[in-house]
């Protein structure tokens, strides 16, 4: 049985996990991925109880119950880097035998839900709504370095290469389709689409600020790509990752994301942390339901 070395499955002097700093008995197989730590008290103050509460640079966790079922809430900080960290150290707590630095003989599956905010590319989609990510576009380059065969939309992404005249400086795009099983339970009457998820908030998502940007004209085109039915409905900076390393894995993944800019009619909400929580509520009732 493979034996994960020292360098690789890095763990703390108190038995953590390194970044996040979590014991295997403080995750729960529901997971509440927010990318902000402030957000994670958003959460959680919705919980019945809360038994853990732990925090290592931008990763503050809380696990506790909501309705009787346990929970755990996640910051994961902006990026696909950091879901990276996140994404691997959580499987390695719920899948490897920590002290023994082996495999566990059954695969345990999680529920992860990404609630963030997000920025609309379509002019229809109303500041304040939520939008649900029916497929992640990263623009990132993270699952390339994975094999990954079978679990990405390579003609869909083909597609998306050729309308854009896509740079081959930049990484290949890829796109992966989120968990039918949650789509079904948790996003019912949500507008639905294909989220991007960029690796820069600012150039990367077209805004310039004192920095010409080599493709001007980007987001127009990425607004009227259309595959079989399917739009880009926004941009925000970590679903592809989880979307990817999440199948790759053999756990159940979502993106549910409050609106607070539309980019196309250039508005921005006005109190988008009350569209936040009712989107947390929403989504809570929606899981133990």
């Amino acid at each position: 049985m493979k034996q994960f070395k020292e360098s690789e499955l890095i763990v703390n002097p108190d038995g953590s996990i390194y970044h996040l700093k979590l014991l295997p008995e403080q995750v729960a197989d529901t997971v509440i991925l927010v990318g902000d730590q402030g957000r994670v008290g958003m959460v959680s103050r919705h919980f019945d109880s809360i038994e853990h509460k732990v925090q290592n640079r931008e990763f503050v966790t809380h696990t506790g119950t909501f309705k009787g079922e346990p929970v755990t809430v996640l910051s994961t900080g902006i990026g696909t880097d950091n879901i990276d960290i996140v994404m691997n150290e959580l499987d390695a707590l719920v899948n490897i035998d920590i002290p023994a630095r082996q495999l566990k003989p059954e695969p345990r599956s999680l529920t992860l839900i990404r609630l963030g905010t997000t920025g609309a590319l379509q002019g229809n989609i109303a500041v304040d709504s939520f939008v649900a990510s029916a497929y992640g576009l990263g623009f990132d380059g993270l699952l390339h370095f994975y094999r990954h065969e079978g679990i990405t939309e390579d003609a869909m992404s083909d597609a998306f290469v050729k309308h854009t005249s896509w740079s081959d400086r930049l990484p290949y795009p890829y796109i992966v389709k989120a968990s039918d099983v949650l789509m079904e339970k948790v996003a019912e009457g949500l507008q639905a689409g294909v989220t991007a998820t960029a690796n820069g908030f600012f150039g990367p998502q077209g805004r310039s600020l004192r920095i010409p940007l080599a493709s001007p004209d980007l987001n127009e085109t990425i607004e009227t790509f259309r595959y079989q039915g399917q739009a880009i409905t926004n941009f925000e900076m970590e679903t592809s990752a989880l979307y990817g390393l999440s199948r790759l894995l053999g756990h159940q993944a979502l993106t549910i994301c409050t609106v607070i800019a539309n980019r196309v009619s250039k508005t921005y909400s006005r109190d988008y942390q009350t569209a936040v929580d009712q989107m947390i509520r929403m989504v809570l009732n929606r899981l133990v339901s």
